[in-house]
């Protein structure tokens, strides 16, 4: 016999090694099976589970549940990404708090010793913490981004690249993090907004006929100005443009040119041009072949471009120093207070820097057509399609791909230089040293370049690298193409762009069918989660509080198709009591017999509520089916709650219980199967969505009866296939009557405050013969599910009834002697009004623009959301008052 509840703390833990001792997380050796699979999105190695990895990895593990129980053979391919700057921080930190020495007292080879021994004990936490969640990966195949395998693949991409001339080396601007000395991604580049100042600085004109202000807010970076720009439709500076001014400190010349790049309607229309330390003005000066002068260190400090007292100077007392001398020479004209966006480096918080260095760059514009061809084509589809247009846009406008970081915990770069800096790029220094001996005619000894590779370029080819690319592989020929990938909005171009532009190029084939973009987890008022808000909610402690299941089940139901998703504690509570519902409707069929009967055929029941659940049972096998096959995975799980929670623990359940403890033993031995073979379907059905609970409810009544048809593990299973021939539109149109009348009399009941203990009876005024059949053969059912003494057919309703219809046939509640009627319209009606003017004050607040446009987007949404409910209880409440009314 069941317990009286379920205990996840005890039970998941036990239930997940069973899993995985088990081998069920591997993929059937079927050769005939259908193969479908899913590469993880790979965490960072030093991560941990937060709420969007709990809801990227809770549908990717739905869906290949879901597709494991279809007879596929299902790989879900797990891995963590080695993240270079990130667990470089990570080590670098734990150096400094031990007092040990640092990162460049040790030297590279004892430093990345030291990360890869941190590696072995501390990383890879998240893998754990994602079986917790229930994730069924084949850990047999778990693979890491340094590990052999995938290193390999990727000095064959990087050289095959570079000998197509696909990969080159060039001085271009970057994001630079002064505090890790690398360039680094616009992901790793987080937008702060800051009070700052724009200041106006005067540049005399070389002739001394006048000068021309300009405004900045980074006074430094003026020591590196090579130009001044306007535009050229600007009247007011047309006859300078050719002229100089003089840059002031610096003491040398520059020219003023026509450009389409500054706006006249902005400050004085005169914009400084620094090529070397601003993207807007790196592309102004290769327009107009610009000296290119770098006036910062890898520190950000002054380097020896600036004039010898700026030297060596922070740029942040460079600034303060230039402002000083500007004001000293009479040329400061203004300084101006504002607020505005800042790049910083989203791990060492610091101001990020556009520097001009040598880096290594993809030709990203090359790999990108047979990219956007591919999802043109529909040979990779996104799901919403919306995505689509986010996709082609960056992929239309891609712009050269930084793959170099000056980090040393990472793929370091596999090319090698001989005392004239000629390059070598092979895939092993032998081979390097073999053609630097062909090119020099003797043997030459070579320095490998300092710098590793961008984190994106080796999770970019995570898909097949993988599968055991560049060899031929049984995984790679079997598994890939990938079917679905699962992520967020937020790296469709740096990682999804990156692997079908990789994919394609280097296996021909794109790296997956289906790109499923989930939504962003917010709070319950719809703000985004953050530390500095303290509204940040941990998985694990979820877990911990209300079980996986539960959390699963909440994030399923809510992510639609890339909605946001509001979670609050109450709706994860919500779904911990439909798991405990579901759990005690199985142990009240379980305390009355309800056993799987051998050889049960759902075609063949007569009764008919066991033929009206035999057809819901049927439509939402179907729907969930469908639902699951197009990642549908909100409207799947609602159709399973609304199922479970109201078709069958609700109605059927209640409306079986005359059946399963009466004397018609026949009856009795047809329900208590049906309900066992319903009882199969639900758990298969939801087993994707709450594991846990499912399997467990499996194991405890498999000794119910016959053995089951399928023995072992429930997630291993087969999917139901239920042919539509089950579905009954008679049961349904029976079952549905009685159904609606009951919560028709109920509606009736609570809106007039109709007291519990009354029991008034059912009266049938109107209805067909069959109804009232179906209405005869139910009346016990119905008497004691709507609280009424009995269902009378009547062919008038006396005074003091409340009438109301369903499906055509008419009902009424005798109630005037249980209520007092005069003081119900009043209540009502004084409902009523409150409510009007609640909504006429919403109301007001969401027409005004002005206040849509200020209010913080959550604040607009919860008016809204108020505004829906204050309707529909109003409407509740009309209908009711308007019965009474009606009655008097």
């Amino acid at each position: 016999m069941l317990d009286k509840t379920f205990d996840p703390k005890t039970a998941e833990p036990r239930l997940y090694e069973a899993w995985e001792t088990s081998g069920a997380f591997a993929p059937i050796d079927d050769p005939a099976a259908e193969p479908f699979s899913i590469v993880i999105p790979p965490p960072n190695v030093t991560g941990s589970l937060h709420i969007g990895h709990a809801l990227n990895n809770t549908l990717q593990d739905v869906l290949i549940r879901f597709e494991r129980m279809r007879g596929k053979a299902a790989l879900w391919l797990p891995g963590t990404d080695h993240a270079g700057i990130a667990t470089q921080m990570v080590v670098e930190r734990q150096l400094a708090e031990t007092g040990n020495r640092s990162r460049r007292d040790m030297g590279r080879d004892e430093f990345v010793a030291k990360v890869w021994e941190w590696k072995a004990e501390s990383g890879g936490t998240i893998v754990n913490q994602l079986r917790r969640l229930g994730a069924s990966c084949d850990w047999s195949r778990e693979r890491f981004t340094l590990d052999e395998g995938l290193s390999a693949a990727v000095r064959k991409v990087f050289v095959t690249l570079h000998k197509e001339k696909l990969i080159y080396r060039d001085k271009r601007l970057v994001n630079w993090d002064p505090h890790f000395q690398t360039a680094i991604s616009d992901l790793e580049v987080e937008q702060r907004e800051v009070d700052g100042h724009y200041w106006h600085f005067a540049y005399p004109l070389e002739d001394g006929s006048g000068e021309i202000v300009v405004a900045t807010t980074r006074p430094e970076t003026m020591l590196g100005d090579t130009a001044v720009a306007v535009h050229p439709d600007d009247e007011r500076y047309k006859a300078l443009v050719g002229k100089a001014v003089r840059l002031p400190i610096v003491n040398r010349p520059i020219p003023i040119i026509a450009d389409e790049y500054p706006d006249p309607e902005k400050g004085s229309g005169a914009v400084k041009i620094t090529p070397a330390h601003d993207f807007n003005d790196f592309a102004v000066g290769k327009r107009h072949n610009l000296p290119m002068i770098n006036v910062f260190d890898d520190f950000a400090r002054i380097n020896d471009n600036a004039p010898p007292e700026y030297r060596g100077l922070d740029r942040f007392a460079a600034r303060k120093k230039v402002v000083e001398a500007f004001e000293a020479l009479g040329l400061l004209r203004e300084i101006e207070k504002t607020c505005h966006t800042v790049p910083h480096g989203d791990r060492s918080g610091v101001v990020v820097e556009p520097y001009l260095t040598d880096q290594w760059y993809v030709a990203a514009d090359v790999l990108a057509k047979p990219a956007i061809k591919a999802v043109e084509e529909g040979e990779t589809v996104f799901v919403p399609k919306n995505w689509e247009k986010t996709y082609f846009e960056w992929m239309r406008n891609i712009q050269p791909w930084c793959v170099s970081r000056q980090l040393w915990w990472g793929h370091r770069i596999p090319a090698w230089y001989g005392p004239d800096g000629e390059a070598f790029v092979e895939e092993t220094e032998a081979e390097a040293l073999r053609k630097a001996e062909e090119h020099y005619g003797r043997p030459t000894e070579l320095k490998q370049d300092e710098d590793v590779l961008d984190t994106w370029f080796s999770s970019g080819l995570w898909p097949f690298s993988t599968m055991g690319w560049p060899e031929k592989t049984s995984d790679l020929a079997r598994f890939y193409p990938t079917h679905t990938l699962i992520t967020g909005f937020d790296i469709i171009f740096f990682w999804v762009a990156r692997m079908m532009m990789q994919g394609i190029h280097f296996t021909g084939e794109v790296p997956f069918k289906r790109v499923f973009i989930n939504a962003l987890v917010r709070d319950a008022t719809g703000a985004k989660m953050s530390k500095s808000k303290g509204n940040v909610m941990d998985p694990l402690e979820l877990v911990d509080d209300y079980g996986a299941d539960a959390l699963r089940f909440t994030l399923t139901a809510m992510s639609g198709q890339a909605r946001d998703i509001k979670l609050s504690r109450q709706r994860i509570e919500g779904y911990r009591n439909f798991g405990t519902k579901l759990w005690n409707a199985t142990r009240f069929c379980q305390m009355n017999g309800c056993a799987r009967a051998e050889g049960f055929d759902p075609a063949s029941v007569k009764l008919t509520l066991n033929r009206w659940i035999v057809s819901e049972t049927t439509r939402t096998a179907q729907a969930v089916t469908a639902a699951l096959a197009d990642c549908g995975f909100g409207e799947g799980t609602e159709q399973l709650y609304r199922f479970i929670w109201n078709q069958f623990c609700d109605w059927y359940v209640e409306l079986a219980k005359p059946l399963l403890t009466g004397a018609d033993e026949a009856a009795k031995a047809e329900t208590q199967a049906t309900a066992a073979w319903v009882l199969d379907v639900i758990l298969t059905l939801l087993h994707p969505v709450m594991p846990f609970i499912t399997e467990e409810l499996w194991a405890q009544t498999q000794d119910l009866g016959a053995k089951r048809a399928h023995g072992g593990f429930l997630m291993t299973a087969r999917w139901p296939d239920l042919s539509s021939s089950l579905i009954d539109p008679a049961a349904d149109a029976e079952i549905g009557l009685v159904i609606e009348a009951i919560s028709e009399g109920r509606s009736v009941r609570s809106g007039l405050n109709v007291p519990l203990s009354a029991k008034p009876p059912l009266l049938v005024l109107e209805a067909s013969d069959a109804q009232r059949a179906t209405l005869a053969a139910n009346a016990a059912q119905i008497a004691q599910l709507l609280r009424v003494s009995e269902v009378q057919p009547l062919d008038a309703a006396p005074p003091g009834s409340i009438p109301f219809v369903v499906a055509g046939a008419t009902f009424a509640l005798p109630v005037a002697a249980f209520i007092d009627l005069a003081a119900e319209r009043a209540r009502l009606a004084k409902e009523v009004g409150s409510l009007t003017g609640e909504i006429a004050k919403i109301s007001g607040k969401l027409g005004n623009a002005d206040f849509v446009a200020r209010a913080p987007e959550e604040v607009v949404e919860e008016n809204r959301e108020r505004l829906s409910e204050a309707q529909t209880a109003k409407s509740k409440l009309e209908e009711a008052l308007a019965r009474l009314t009606a009655v008097a």
